[in-house]
């Protein structure tokens, strides 16, 4: 029996090779993009807190 051209891609090694790399470059952009958040969110937070102090300054 002949494989069909699907059957021989699945088992190629560069396929196989070009799925993790694609997974791992995945989970790479993905733990960047949580460490941007993380970082803006510390931003927003210690703007969060001038501004109140600002606030309470002016209501003494």
């Amino acid at each position: 029996m002949k494989k069909s051209v699907l059957s021989s891609l699945l088992n190629s090694k560069l396929l196989r090779g070009s799925f993790t790399a694609l997974l791992f470059s995945s989970a790479v952009v993905g733990m960047n993009g949580c460490a941007t958040v993380e970082g803006a969110g510390e931003d927003i937070q210690s703007a969060g807190e001038a501004i109140e102090e600002g606030a309470e300054d002016a209501s003494n």
